[in-house]
């Protein structure tokens, strides 16, 4: 059996309910966000600048406030010169910032991991002629989506969606509540990933000791 980092007794409940577990998998034009059951794809009309950013923020705000954990892709290196990629690390810097100010934990999963976990190696298109690779992967994450979990991701954003429930079942497995038995060959991927140890407690009191503090539901600095 392959060794895991699993969830602190804190997170390993006993009785009731399951932990709500929200996958994020952001992008400027369709951020994928799932759930236990359900996912879905957040498409801005907008294309560009603060518009966008800060109705894409909205929408994530929304479907992530009753969470008990929040599990986001990270940054995709290989792709840092792709048109854009300033405006989508300002993205992924503005939505995690809100998880830290909401005091919702959140967990960082590198593209790789996600992949691994959902179908037990890294790049699983290799034998495909190269350019043809990243898009048939994602046809292959969303199929493993739908054999193992049941989910069928359709229609515009179907991979963004696909991508997010896997950051779901990633970060219910590590809780202790797993959604579906899942080979060490895939599993392995939660080693790889910086689970928080606990859910923080910060309050706005904690907050104004950073000099900081709440006007109307936004953040400002204490002067």
């Amino acid at each position: 059996m392959t060794d895991l980092v699993l969830a602190p007794d804190a997170w390993m409940a006993t009785a009731g309910p399951a932990p709500r577990v929200i996958g994020v998998d952001p992008s400027l034009t369709c951020t994928g966000v799932a759930g236990d059951g359900w996912a879905d794809a957040l498409r801005p009309k907008v294309r560009r600048g603060h518009q966008r950013l800060h109705w894409l923020r909205e929408e994530v705000r929304e479907r992530t406030a009753a969470a008990d954990l929040v599990v986001i892709e990270g940054a995709a290196y290989g792709h840092g010169g792709q048109a854009g990629h300033h405006e989508l690390g300002g993205l992924w810097w503005i939505l995690t910032q809100d998880l830290w100010e909401r005091a919702i934990p959140y967990a960082v999963v590198a593209p790789a991991s996600r992949i691994v976990y959902a179908m037990g190696v890294s790049n699983p298109a290799k034998d495909y002629p190269r350019k043809q690779r990243a898009r048939i992967a994602k046809g292959m994450v969303r199929d493993a989506v739908a054999e193992r979990y049941g989910l069928e991701c359709e229609g515009p954003g179907r991979y963004d969606k696909a991508d997010a429930f896997i950051l779901v079942a990633m970060g219910l497995h590590w809780a202790g509540w797993p959604l579906a038995e899942v080979p060490d060959t895939h599993s392995r991927a939660l080693g790889a990933v910086p689970w928080p140890e606990q859910v923080p407690s910060l309050q706005p009191s904690d907050l104004r000791k950073c000099g900081i503090k709440f006007l109307t539901g936004s953040l400002v600095a204490v002067e």
